[in-house]
This record gives structure tokens, sequence and C-alpha cells, in this order.
């Protein structure tokens, strides 16, 4: 009775501490670090460059058209002898020339290296999102991991919190037993020593709580002394099959994804320098206008307008062998990203099936310890009655509060990395949910 009235008087606390602090949620948690956490905003920031680099303009399509402007002016000392032998002299002789006008310069042909460099434009704003999606996923995965994580210490917290209790209630037990008589002192010491060490283990214990809790705050950008409660379960899909993730991963991992995207690119960079092979044809156009004037001469001014038009043409013929070993080091780079891929692949397959038996291991453990956790509460109830009535050793007594404590732990444990486990296959597999 003694041990219920003190876990009572520990839940009514806790709830009216719950009252006073934000209530989170594994789903608000979530929702916050999208909307705060810093290196998704980054990356979401990058993304928005990518897609703003897509253009006919930047891939060297679209045709450049600019206006320009020319005003030179100068004073100088002229002399000029004629043809007569006669000779003109002018002193501070002003002259001017302007020259302004709109022109329009095109390349309307470069053997195709402007669509491959569009298309590759293309490809690095998909690179940018797949990019973006890995930041996202990784950091969810944190947020949950980070979760589970403070609730596998909080309950282990309140283990230690019961162990506590009933160290306590041991305590009170051997001080009355050694007051009429019936206990010698050292029980009395030996209990104080035992809940002294359980006081400091719960302490640390909340320190840890404490210490996660910052760093989960510091996941979702705000305030890290930001105070709060979670929920208190674990729960653990069961269903997860591994040829499922398998096949989920080849197609949404961003490792894989950005791997693929990159032997495309490889491949367009390809096309790029083969394109160096055939000549670059551009047109200019333009309408321009000239004023010029100058205190010594035959014309002292003039003026002129007026269209101009031309056609440029410039073809590669030899270059010392550089375009052929250009092309050839593009191609190693082509088969670079291939190996790579498969190289990722390979790496990604490997880590879902270590986690993916990890995980099966654990389904098992949670089953194990939960009767373990059942077993060990009744041999501690059983101990406590029977220490109540003094036919316990103090020893004994201790050593199945001592069992009952690990068993919990080892329950909470047991939970944690099988949904640990959990989260990674679900992470690997690019499907991360909630």
């Amino acid at each position: 009775m003694k041990i219920k009235f003190v876990l009572i008087l520990s839940l009514l606390s806790t709830i009216g501490v719950s009252r006073a602090q934000e209530v989170l949620t594994l789903e608000n948690a979530i929702r916050i670090s999208l909307e705060n956490n810093y290196n998704i905003r980054i990356s979401r920031n990058q993304s928005a460059i990518d897609r703003n680099n897509v253009s006919l303009a930047n891939a060297g399509i679209l045709p450049a058209v600019g206006a320009n402007l020319t005003n030179n002016r100068s004073i100088q000392e002229t002399r000029q002898t004629q043809a007569d032998g006669s000779v003109r002299e002018v002193k501070d002789a002003r002259n001017s020339n302007l020259n302004y006008g709109i022109g329009l310069d095109w390349t309307i042909f470069d053997g195709f290296a402007m669509f491959a460099n569009y298309d590759r434009l293309k490809e690095l704003q998909k690179l940018g999102e797949t990019n973006m999606k890995s930041t996202i996923l990784n950091t969810v995965s944190d947020v949950i991991n980070n979760y589970y994580y403070l609730i596998r210490l909080q309950k282990e917290a309140d283990a230690t919190d019961t162990a506590v209790a009933i160290s306590r209630l041991r305590l009170n037990t051997a001080q009355n037993r050694y007051h009429i008589g019936k206990a010698a002192k050292l029980e009395v010491l030996n209990a104080t020593v035992d809940l002294n060490a359980d006081t400091t283990y719960l302490l640390r214990q909340r320190d840890l709580v404490r210490s996660r809790k910052i760093v989960l705050n510091e996941l979702l950008a705000r305030d890290v002394n930001t105070e709060f409660v979670i929920q208190d379960s674990i729960t653990t899909d069961p269903s997860l099959q591994f040829d499922q993730l398998l096949n989920l991963s080849s197609q949404q991992n961003p490792v894989i994804q950005t791997a693929f995207i990159n032997e495309r690119i490889a491949r367009l960079n390809l096309k790029q320098v083969k394109a160096n092979r055939y000549p670059s044809i551009g047109v200019n156009t333009g309408y321009n206008f000239t004023r010029s004037h100058s205190e010594l001469g035959f014309a002292r001014d003039a003026r002129g307008q007026g269209f101009t038009y031309g056609l440029t043409a410039s073809v590669n013929i030899f270059n010392g062998f550089l375009q052929k070993r250009n092309e050839k080091n593009a191609e190693i780079q082509i088969d670079n990203a291939q190996l790579d891929y498969q190289r990722l692949k390979q790496n990604i397959t490997a880590q879902l099936s270590s986690a993916y038996q990890t995980y099966l291991t654990n389904l098992k453990l949670i089953e194990l310890e939960k009767s373990n956790q059942n077993v060990a509460k009744q041999n501690m109830d059983i101990t406590l009655a029977k220490f109540r009535l003094g036919s316990v050793t103090p020893v004994e007594f201790r050593e199945a509060q001592r069992n009952y404590l690990e068993a919990s732990v080892r329950y909470t444990d047991s939970e944690y990395q099988a949904k640990q486990a959990e989260i990674a296959l679900k992470e690997l597999a690019g499907n991360l949910t909630f």
C-alpha cells in the first residue's frame, strides 16, 4: 500500500507538471522540424536555385540582345601640313565621337551542345530535389530516433523511480524493525546505502532526459530550453517485408537516385564534349547611330545611322589531340558513374539486410523481455510480501528488486532497438512516412 501511495503521488505530480508544459507528439515534432530545421530550409533554397537555373537562356539557346553607348571626347593641339605645303594649326581643338545602338548576337548551331546543356540543367534540378529529399529523410529520421530514445530514457527513469520508492519502503521497514528490536543497525545502513545508490542513478537518468530534450529542441530549430512532455509508448510495425523494402529502395532511396542522375549527367557531358567537333555558327544584327566632330580636318562633322547584320562561323581543325583526350575522359567518367551506382546499390542492399536481421531479432526479444518483465514483477511482489513478514533477507530482497529493474530496462531497450531498426529500414527504402 505504501508503494502504491508513493506511485500515485508521483503520478499526480507528473500530471500537474504536464498540464503546464507542451505535449509534444511525434507528428508535431516532425511537422515542426520540416518547417524550422535549418538544414532542410537551406536544402530547399538550393533546390529552388537549381529550379531557377533551368531556362533556355541559361543553356545558351536564346539570343542575347544588348544596347551600347560610347561617347569619347578629347582636347588636343593639332598641326596638319596640307598637300600644297600650307600648315594648319589649331590649339585646344575639341573633338568628339558618339556611338550608340542596339545589337543582337545568336548562336544558332554549336554541335547540339546547347541542347545537351539544357538537359543537363534539368538533371541538376532533379539532383537538387533528390538532395533535398535526402536531407528531409535524414532530419526526420534523426527526429524520430531522438524522440523514441527520449521515450526509452523516460521509461527507464520511471522504472528507476519505482525502484527508489521500493528502496524507501525497505528503509522505513528496516527502521521500524530496528526500533522495536527485530533488526540490527546493519540492515538499516544497508537499506540506506541502496536507497542512495538508486537515487543517484535516478538523478543521472533524469539528467539524460533533460539533455536529450535539448538535442531534440535543436533538431526542431527552436529554443533549446523549451519544456515539453512526450508520449510514453513505443509501437513497432511488425509487418515489414525485406523483398518489398529492397524493391522500394531501388526506386526511392535518395542515394541510389543521386547515383543514377549522376550517370545521366556524365552522358550529357560527353555530348557537350563531342559538340566541339562540329562548327559553331552564329548570326548578329543591330541598328547603330554615330556622330563625330573634329575641329581640324576635311570633315568637321559626320553623322550616320543604319542597320548591320552578319554571320560568323568557326570550326576546330586541330588542337593537339585535346578533343580526343577530352572525349576519352568523359567516357571514363560515365564508367565511373556506372560503377558508383552499382557500388551504392550493393551498399544499400547490405545495410537493408543487416538492419532487417536486427529488426527480426529485436521483434523476438520484445516478446521474450516482456515475459521476463512479468516474471520479475511477480517475483518482486512475492518477495515484497515476504519481506514485510520478515521471511526474506535484505540480500534476497535487493536481488529481486535489481532483477525487476534490469528486466524493465531490457524490455524497454528491446522495444527501442526494434523501433530503431524499423526506422533505418524505412529510411533506406526512402519510405519514412508518419
